[in-house]
């Protein structure tokens, strides 16, 4: 395991120190929100909540909730950027939009320098803890655009002092030769590209755990790293460690991360976020061990000031004390569980698309997969077509159909309709993979409508 700290002052910090560090930083955010921004103005205005009021941690309760939908209006409201910014537009430096995956409209994101030097001091963070030094040399994977995606992973790679290779625009069979070319040590990318690129490469006749150097695997954007199954996937087709380093655009990028000690979890920048576990339905506070939607208050993103964020993302707090490394910081049991609207009913039965995934990546057998929700009859189905790995012979796919039809089944109690399709027909994906379609509200939806 790889010792060492980036911050250790505060990642070493007694808890009462720790909170008091926060408070202060959140002391200081509510007032600048206040003063700067009209948004937060007229939102603390209408709960009755002025800066003076905030006099210990418990006080957050006090400010109302931050939705994605608030977002979207103020810049629907007040073109382009809305009114939540606290700083001139002419002030940022950077343009971010997020990915849109969800079907929202994608919201449009400023930074200044400052808010800049902290996400890449986000990044810092994980990426030290998980292992990366300055002798490494980091490849990053995937297309340098408007989604923040890895931008910051690359800013904090150049900060810790490793070579750093930016790969936008190239193939993935151009990716995967430079990667052994250049010698990389640490491959930065989604998990869905990872197993894409290691397809790619087995075909092009090369074994990446035998003749690659890459010792270490930086995983964000989509679940994958925290699934169990995924993760034993990608770490046995590399022969390396895969991390989690779960975040969103709207934060600023990485809010947790996975330390050397893969302690099953993933740590909180409890020094720069004040993160709450809360009851999606009540908006209740959860305690340590309890499932709930996650919280976010960001202390340092000062251009778009953002108090009490509801992510829609469900975890499971547990204390510092779950991990041997040292860390004052609490965890998240497995990551980011899922997402509030992720979860699926069909046919009174709960549904998520990650659960899916670690059984369907039990097999082998199978490449790529795609969950298709549909109506037939009136009554909800639920589809999963297969994709599997070229070896397997034509002959052999009734008996793969039929294995993963029973493990889904037996899982969930549930039928589902399991159809294996021609090596190359369901998509390929280099960031966040969209694996899921439900199509139950479209008009007599059924097979047909699928593709």
């Amino acid at each position: 395991m790889a010792n060492g700290y980036w911050n250790p002052r505060t990642e070493l910090m007694p808890r009462e120190q720790l909170e008091r560090l926060q408070l202060k930083k959140l002391q200081a955010l509510v007032n600048w929100a206040y003063r700067r921004s009209p948004f937060w103005q007229h939102k603390l205005d209408l709960a009755g909540v002025k800066p003076q009021d905030i006099n210990c941690l418990a006080d957050i309760r006090s400010i109302p909730f931050l939705t994605r939908e608030e977002l979207n209006r103020s810049q629907s409201e007040h073109p382009v950027y809305g009114d939540i910014l606290s700083v001139p537009p002419a002030k940022a430096v950077r343009y971010h939009q997020t990915s849109g995956s969800s079907g929202k409209v994608p919201l449009r994101i400023l930074d200044g320098w400052k808010d800049w030097e902290w996400i890449a001091e986000m990044w810092c963070y994980g990426m030290y803890a998980f292992g990366v030094r300055e002798t490494d040399t980091v490849y990053l994977a995937y297309n340098y655009g408007t989604f923040i995606g890895f931008w910051g992973a690359h800013y904090a790679s150049e900060k810790i002092g490793a070579l750093t290779i930016p790969s936008g625009g190239l193939s993935s069979e151009e990716r995967v030769r430079k990667i052994i070319e250049l010698g990389a040590t640490v491959l930065v990318c989604t998990p869905t590209y990872a197993l894409r690129l290691a397809q790619v490469a087995d075909e092009l006749g090369i074994n990446l755990a035998r003749e690659s150097q890459v010792r270490l695997l930086i995983h964000a954007g989509e679940p994958g790293a925290n699934i169990p199954a995924t993760k034993k996937l990608i770490e046995e087709a590399w022969g390396a460690k895969a991390g989690d380093f779960p975040g969103m655009s709207e934060t600023g990028g990485s809010t947790s991360f996975e330390c050397a000690a893969q302690p099953g979890g993933v740590h909180i920048l409890e020094d720069h976020y004040l993160q709450e576990v809360i009851d999606p339905d009540t908006g209740e506070p959860l305690g340590y061990g309890q499932k709930g939607e996650l919280v976010l208050t960001s202390f340092g993103r000062a251009t778009i000031p953002l108090l009490r964020y509801r992510t829609g993302d469900l975890v499971e707090r547990v204390e510092n004390t779950n991990c041997p490394c040292g860390r004052s910081f609490d965890l998240y049991r497995g990551g980011i569980l899922g997402r509030a609207d992720d979860m699926k009913l069909v046919r009174g039965v709960n549904v998520f698309p990650g659960t899916l995934e670690n059984i369907i990546r039990e097999f082998r057998e199978a490449d790529e997969f795609q969950i298709i929700l549909f109506k037939e009859k009136g009554i909800d189905q639920i589809m999963v077509k297969i994709e599997p790995v070229p070896e397997v012979a034509a002959a052999a796919h009734e008996e793969l159909r039929d294995k993963i039809a029973e493990a889904l089944n037996q899982a969930h109690r549930l039928k589902f309709v399991v159809e294996i399709v021609e090596p190359g027909t369901l998509p390929k994906f280099e960031l966040k993979a969209r694996r899921l379609l439900d199509i139950r509200d479209r008009e007599d939806a059924g097979l047909s409508q699928t593709g």
